[in-house]
């Protein structure tokens, strides 16, 4: 079987002293103590989600039509930068 990569869009924060990386079309996600090791991780987990024979894997094509997009709202000063 011919294999080809294929962009998955992640998201990744950090919280606390941990990244954390979803992949929101797959509805998985992990965490890692350095954004290389959490990159590390998501592709093991991705790899392993799309061989295991017990997930089911809808239709990968459908991700192509996924986007990311930022929205703006007013935030608090405050909560963006601390207290003054």
């Amino acid at each position: 079987m011919k294999k080809v990569n294929f962009p998955f869009p992640v998201f990744t924060t950090k919280e606390d002293r941990w990244f954390v990386s979803e992949c929101p079309v797959l509805g998985i996600a992990t965490q890692g103590r350095t954004e290389k090791e959490v990159r590390e991780n998501m592709i093991d987990l991705i790899k392993e989600y799309l061989t295991d024979p017990d997930t089911s894997k809808g239709q990968i094509n459908e991700i192509t039509s996924s986007s990311l997009s930022y929205i703006s709202v007013p935030v608090a000063s405050d909560l963006l930068y601390g207290q003054a």
